[in-house]
């Protein structure tokens, strides 16, 4: 598995932007999809954002859409996800996620990825 090494997770005032990174310098190519999800106090995990490293062609769930912007940087093997607006409800750990993939279909379900990395802590407070 490819070691995935989130950072940039933080404390912020409701408004406020972080821009958490995904490093994963040990991909073997570019034919991967790097996933962002959140997990809240609740157990639920769930998909925020996905790119494709290959072709960079973002997703986005509806709660983040507009507020949330992923983009890669391929060949330094690294993916970014900008958060502004945030709100108290974005308040949770954030992991990345990889998974191989020969087409431009990422997928924002927990089993869309098979390497998770530890997660990065975002508190927005009100």
């Amino acid at each position: 598995q490819v070691p995935l090494t989130e950072s940039g997770g933080a404390s912020v005032q409701a408004g406020g932007s972080l821009r958490p990174t995904c490093e994963a310098p040990g991909l073997p190519h570019n034919w991967y999809c790097i996933g962002w999800f959140r997990q809240p106090i609740r157990p639920e995990r769930v998909g925020v954002a996905a790119v494709p490293m290959a072709t960079g062609l973002p997703e986005y769930s509806d709660s983040v859409k507009g507020r949330f912007t992923i983009w890669r940087h391929a060949a330094e093997k690294t993916v970014y996800i900008e958060m502004r607006g945030l709100m108290p409800e974005d308040s949770a750990t954030y992991y990345c996620a990889s998974a191989e993939r020969f087409n431009a279909n990422c997928g924002r379900r927990i089993d869309d990825y098979d390497n998770w990395g530890q997660g990065t802590h975002v508190t927005v407070s009100s």
